[in-house]
């Protein structure tokens, strides 16, 4: 995957648990909050995913 497109998924996950963590807890709405720590850990995986192995020939 191009690196480009990457951290733009990535800062999409960002801005989509935030905007459900606000308004989660602005109007009441639980469920926006559990859709907010999904997005987020997804963020974070993303961020900190397993790496993958070159072989090596």
């Amino acid at each position: 995957m191009n690196t480009l497109y990457r951290w733009l998924i990535i800062a999409a996950l960002f801005i989509a648990a935030l905007v459900s963590y606000s308004y989660g807890i602005t109007e009441g709405v639980f469920l926006f909050v559990i859709a907010g720590f999904v997005f987020e850990l997804t963020f974070w995986f993303s961020i900190f995913g397993k790496k993958k192995t070159q072989k090596r020939t």
